[in-house]
C-alpha cells in the first residue's frame, strides 16, 4: 500500500517494528494478530470520522476518542484486555514506523 505522503507502507513490515519498538515486558503481550487488529480498529476509527485523515495532528485531536474505541472494541471483541498505555505503546510504534519510511525517502 502506498500512502499520501508517496510511501509504501508493508503491514508485515510495520508489525516486524512496532514488536521490536515494544518494551521487554510487552512483547509477550501482543501477536502479531494483535497489532495487526488495533491497526485496523485505528482505520476503523478514521473511516467512521468520515473526512478526518490520520495525520498526526488528527491523531492528537482525537487521541483519547482513538483509545477508548480500541479499548472498546477489544474488550467487546474478547480480543483483550489493554491499558491505555499498552495502546499506547502499539500507536507509537506505528508512528516511528511511518517516521522511518518518511526519512527512508529523504
Amino acid at each position: 500500500m502506498t500512502t499520501n505522503d508517496g510511501f509504501k507502507y508493508d503491514e508485515d513490515d510495520s508489525v516486524r517494528f512496532i514488536q521490536n519498538y515494544l518494551p521487554q515486558e510487552l512483547k509477550n503481550k501482543f501477536t502479531d494478530d494483535d497489532i495487526l487488529y488495533i491497526l485496523d480498529l485505528v482505520d476503523e476509527f478514521y473511516d467512521k470520522k468520515g473526512d478526518v485523515e490520520p495525520t498526526d495532528d488528527d491523531y492528537e485531536q482525537y487521541e483519547q476518542e482513538i483509545l477508548d474505541f480500541i479499548i472498546s472494541n477489544a474488550r467487546k471483541d474478547k480480543v483483550g484486555e489493554y491499558t491505555v498505555e499498552d495502546i499506547e505503546w502499539i500507536l507509537d510504534g506505528e508512528v516511528a514506523y511511518c517516521e522511518s519510511l518518511n526519512n527512508n525517502e529523504e
